[in-house]
């Protein structure tokens, strides 16, 4: 890849989509008190995904403004990990997720979590990815022609 080429990809990629991985207590809602914690910021959650077990819960959590949200966990010492995200547009949902995933297989990408964002731009699906290698499962992306998701184009 030549420089106008990386160049033409570090723009198009922009800033990755942040996950927050927050430990949350198995009770009655817990989850909505941070989604209203959130709201009092004026962060919108944008993805959501619970994974529970019998004594906590991790929440995982693409928002509309992550530095707020570090900061904000960090100030009411909410325990919380976060994680880069490949986000992918897809145009046509069930028929574009075999195709996505099957780039992702064929340049022998492990698939760690996947789900879906709860916004749609331009009303196109959006999948947020855990791959083991994200600058290669972009790169991959655009060549099959699927258009990424950065940080900026979910905080407008």
């Amino acid at each position: 890849m030549n420089l106008e080429e990386e160049e033409a990809e570090a723009t198009i990629l922009g800033e990755r989509v942040v996950q927050f991985s927050v430990f949350v207590q198995n009770r009655v809602g817990a989850l909505l008190s941070i989604v209203r914690l959130l709201k009092e910021a004026s962060v919108e959650v944008l993805g959501l995904s619970v994974h529970d077990s019998v004594d906590v819960t991790i929440a995982r959590i693409v928002v509309s403004d992550p530095d707020t949200v570090g900061t904000l966990f960090i100030e009411k010492g909410i325990p919380y990990g976060t994680v880069e995200l490949t986000v992918v547009e897809l145009p046509e949902a069930s028929a574009s997720l075999g195709s996505c995933l099957a780039a992702l297989l064929q340049a022998e990408l492990n698939v760690n979590f996947a789900y879906p964002l709860l916004t749609r731009p331009e009303g196109k699906a959006l999948l947020a990815l855990s791959v083991d290698d994200p600058e290669v499962a972009g790169s991959i992306l655009l060549k099959c022609g699927f258009r990424l998701v950065n940080q900026q184009d979910l905080s407008r």
